[in-house]
Parts: C-alpha cells; sequence; structure tokens
C-alpha cells in the first residue's frame, strides 16, 4: 500500500468516525450541556427571586418590629401614666383617710373632754353637797364657815 491509499483510508474511516459522532455521541451530549445549561439558568432566576423575596421580607420584618417598637413605646407610656393615676389616688384615699381619722379623734377628744368636765361638775355638786351638809350639820356661825369655806376651795 502506498501512502496515498493509507492516507485515503484514514480520511474515510475519520469521515466515518466523524459522521457517527455527529449522529450519535453528539446529541446526547448537547442535550445534557443544554439541560444543565437551563438548570443552572433556573437556579440563578430562582436564586434572584429568592433574594428578592428575602429583601422583601426583611423590609417587612423592619416595619413590623418598627410597629411593635412604636406599640411597645404607647403601651409602656400608658402603664406610666395608668401608674401616675393609682399614685395619685392613693395619695388622695390616704389624705381622705387621715383627714377622717383627725376628725374622729378630734371627735373622741371632744367627747372626753366634755366626759371629764361632767365628772368634774358631778364631784363639784357633790363636794358642794357635801360642804352644805357639813355647814348644816354645825352651828350657825361665821368663822366656821370661812373655815369650812376655805377647807372647800383647797379640796376644789
Amino acid at each position: 500500500m502506498s501512502i496515498n491509499a493509507t492516507l485515503f483510508l484514514q480520511l474515510i474511516v475519520f469521515l466515518i468516525l466523524a459522521w457517527f459522532t455527529m449522529k450519535f455521541v453528539w446529541p446526547p451530549i448537547t442535550k445534557a450541556l443544554d439541560e444543565r445549561a437551563e438548570k443552572i439558568a433556573s437556579g440563578l432566576a430562582a436564586a434572584d427571586k429568592a433574594k428578592s423575596e428575602l429583601s422583601n421580607a426583611n423590609k417587612r420584618v423592619e416595619d413590623e418590629l418598627a410597629k411593635s417598637r412604636t406599640e411597645t413605646a404607647t403601651r409602656l407610656a400608658d402603664a406610666e401614666r395608668r401608674g401616675q393615676a393609682i399614685v395619685e389616688e392613693a395619695k388622695a384615699k390616704a389624705t381622705d383617710e387621715g383627714n377622717k381619722i383627725i376628725a374622729a379623734a378630734k371627735a373622741e377628744a371632744e367627747q372626753q373632754t366634755v366626759k371629764a368636765r361632767e365628772t368634774l361638775r358631778e364631784q363639784v355638786a357633790a363636794l358642794a353637797v357635801k360642804g352644805a351638809e357639813q355647814i348644816l350639820r354645825k352651828e350657825v356661825n361665821a368663822g366656821v364657815h370661812a373655815d369650812l369655806l376655805g377647807r372647800l376651795k383647797t379640796e376644789l
């Protein structure tokens, strides 16, 4: 065989191999490459979509956090106002109770003063009766009367 025949035979084998490759090997490879490119493209699209959804979710979370912070601040302010109102109410009640207790103590002191005066009056009346009784038992004498009245004064 000459070099021309070998070259020609190699050319035919190469063309058959190229045709076989183009017909049976290349389509599954291109199909696999196309599917892989499609998967990558869909994955990138899904990643972009997820990224935008994540940013939207972060915005919603920030909005909710801001809303809850303002709500918490208003609730704390309301609680503080309620606490102040309760303290003021308690102070008013304590003042009223104190005034009632003072009024009751004054009334009781007044009653005890009146009672003491009545007791003293009864004792003075008893002493006056006792003095009159002693005067009437003795004979009527100015000196004795003066002496009895002096002792009565000292007893009172």
